[in-house]
C-alpha cells in the first residue's frame, strides 16, 4: 500500500496549523508534514504542536538544515519526540538551502561532508550509543542521550544532486525526494538508493476551478498536477510505480483552503489509491 500525506507549508500562517492536523488526523490519511524553511516555522515547534493535538497520523519534519542545528540538540528534540510520541514522528535532515545558511551565519564549504558526518552522529546518538567525533564539521566528546528512543526510529536525508542521493543511499534510513521529480526523476533515485531503501516523493496538487493556473504560478516547470481526485490519484500511482513509498502531496503556497485540501487528499484521493 502507498503512504499518503500532505503538508503545512511554510506559508501558512502558524494558527492554521491545529485546523490541517486535525483534519489529517481525522481521516484516512498517513501522514502530516511541516517543513523548517528559513525563515517562518521551526519544524521541531511545529511537529511537537501537531502531534500533540492528534492521536493517530504521523507527523514529518522536513528537512531540518544540519547546518543550522548542531547534532547533539537535534538528537535531543528528536528523542523527545519520539519518546512522548512513539511510532508518530518521522525526521528529515538535509543541507538546507544555501542561500539562507549563508544569512544565517551558517554555509559551510563542503556541504557533502557535514551531512555524511552529522547522519552517523545522528544515527548513532539515536540508537542510544556514547559518541566521540572530531570530524570537519560534527565534533562530539563522549556524548550520550539520558533518553534515547526506546527503538530503533529511522533518520531520512534528503537533496537533489547524484551526489547527495548517493549519500542519502548510503548513510541514511530513507531519501526525501525533492518536491515534484517526474517518474523517471524518482526511477533514477530509485536505481541511485537501491531497492529496499524508503522513498518519499513530494508533488505539487491543485484542484478546483483555477487549479491550472494556480499550479502554473508555483511550479513553472509544470511537474505537478492540477484537477480532480482521479487525475491526482493517477498521478500518486505512476510514482508508486516506478519507486515512491510514500507520496506527500502538497498545496501550493497559495491554496485558499489548506483545511479542505487535506480533506479533498483524505476523502477523494486515498479511496483512489491502493
Amino acid at each position: 500500500m502507498t503512504a499518503l500525506g500532505t503538508v503545512f507549508r511554510p506559508q501558512f500562517p502558524p494558527e492554521i496549523l491545529r485546523g490541517m492536523a486535525e483534519a489529517a488526523d481525522d481521516s484516512a490519511l498517513d501522514q502530516l508534514w511541516v517543513w523548517e524553511d528559513c525563515f517562518s516555522e521551526s519544524g521541531v515547534a511545529s511537529a511537537a504542536a501537531a502531534l500533540a493535538w492528534t492521536e493517530r497520523v504521523s507527523v514529518g519534519i522536513g528537512l531540518l538544515p544540519v547546518p543550522l542545528r548542531n547534532v547533539a540538540l537535534a538528537a535531543m528534540e528528536a528523542a523527545t519526540l519520539h519518546r512522548l510520541f512513539p511510532d508518530r514522528v518521522i525526521l528529515g535532515v538535509g543541507h538546507g538551502l544555501q542561500v539562507w545558511m549563508g544569512q544565517a551565519g551558517a554555509r559551510v564549504s563542503s556541504p557533502l561532508t557535514l551531512l555524511r558526518e552529522y547522519l552517523d552522529a545522528l544515527r548513532a546518538l539515536l540508537r542510544g550509543e556514547e559518541v566521540t567525533v572530531d570530524g570537519t564539521y560534527v565534533k562530539l566528546d563522549k556524548v550520550r542521550l539520558d533518553w534515547p528512543p526506546l527503538k530503533p526510529v529511522p533518520v531520512f536525508a534528503g537533496g537533489i544532486g547524484p551526489k547527495t542521493l548517493r549519500l542519502t543511499g548510503e548513510a541514511a534510513d530513507g531519501t526525501l525526494a525533492v518536491a515534484d521529480q517526474p517518474a523517471d526523476g524518482v526511477r533514477r533515485i530509485r536505481e541511485t538508493v537501491g531497492p529496499t531503501q524508503p522513498i518519499i516523493a513530494a508533488l505539487h496538487v491543485t484542484t478546483g476551478p483555477d487549479a491550472a493556473e494556480r499550479l502554473a504560478r508555483a511550479v513553472p516547470s509544470g511537474v505537478g498536477v492540477a484537477g480532480d481526485a482521479e487525475t491526482v490519484a493517477a498521478a500518486v500511482r505512476t510514482l508508486a510505480a516506478v519507486g515512491a513509498d510514500t507520496v506527500v502531496l502538497q498545496p501550493t503556497g497559495d491554496e485558499p483552503d489548506p483545511v479542505g485540501f487535506v480533506r479533498f487528499v483524505a476523502d477523494e484521493v486515498r479511496p483512489l489509491v491502493p
